[in-house]
């Protein structure tokens, strides 16, 4: 399975999964114009498209995407706060699990300022399990079986401490309290057991209180693991195994 990042920052996020029977897409905060170009103007294989949340650089797009015939999967809140509660929107609730073409999806709550936002583990024959966490504080759940990664790595305390009196105190205590610094994603992954996992894709990264060369090394050095910083244009194999 081939994974294609379209964005993952707060100017937009969008990953697409594509396999050889199906695509998924995963968030729609770019443009749908941008999705149909990365994929060669040929919808027909997308099954579907998930939704972790109503913020705009999630889900801008959403009602351009159920326009085009493809269902909408998201929370019942998500919907709502988004106004697109239509046939072709699908609710999931947290710990439902549902099949989206060949995707097994699994849903499961996060902590962020939005209705009723959720996380993913997509589960395909060429992909294994993979994990998708973005845009939370932190997760009580632990997981197992996972092959593949993609988690949120937004901020570093030691840089945003660094930037109190020049950012707003309510932007900074929204990213302490909605977002997950590379200090809890470095926790998350350590209290896991990842042994099966071959890539690990640091996502949603904060333009100005991140460090991609220093969170790569040190999630490197940490699992022995292939990390990606998740950017636009980025494209890799997310497989089950290793070859």
């Amino acid at each position: 399975m081939k994974v294609k990042i379209l964005g993952s920052n707060s100017d937009g996020n969008c990953y697409i999964l594509q396999a050889d029977d199906a695509t998924l897409i995963l968030e729609l905060g770019v443009a749908f114009k941008e999705i149909k170009i990365a994929l060669d103007f040929d919808l027909t294989k997308v099954v579907g498209a998930l939704v972790t949340h109503e913020h705009g650089d999630h889900s801008k797009e959403v009602m351009a995407c159920l326009a085009a015939g493809i269902n909408v999967y998201a929370s019942q809140g998500t919907l709502k706060a988004l106004k697109a509660e239509v046939p072709r929107a699908k609710v999931i609730k947290a710990h439902d699990r549902i099949k989206i073409g060949p995707f097994q999806i699994y849903a499961f709550d996060v902590n962020h300022d939005a209705a009723e936002p959720l996380g993913f583990i997509i589960n395909h024959p060429e992909s294994g399990n993979i994990l998708f966490i973005t845009d939370t504080a932190y997760t009580q759940y632990t997981f197992n079986d996972i092959h593949n990664v993609l988690i949120e790595a937004n901020y570093c305390e030691q840089i945003l401490s660094t930037r109190e009196g020049t950012l707003h105190p309510k932007l900074i205590s929204r990213v302490r309290r909605s977002h997950m610094s590379i200090q809890t994603c470095s926790e998350l992954l350590a209290a896991n057991n990842f042994k099966d996992v071959n890539n690990i894709v640091l996502i949603h990264l904060s333009d100005g209180n991140s460090d991609e060369a220093g969170f790569k090394k040190r999630i490197e050095a940490q699992t022995g693991k292939k990390v990606t910083i998740a950017k636009k244009g980025v494209e890799l194999e997310m497989n089950k195994t290793a070859f």
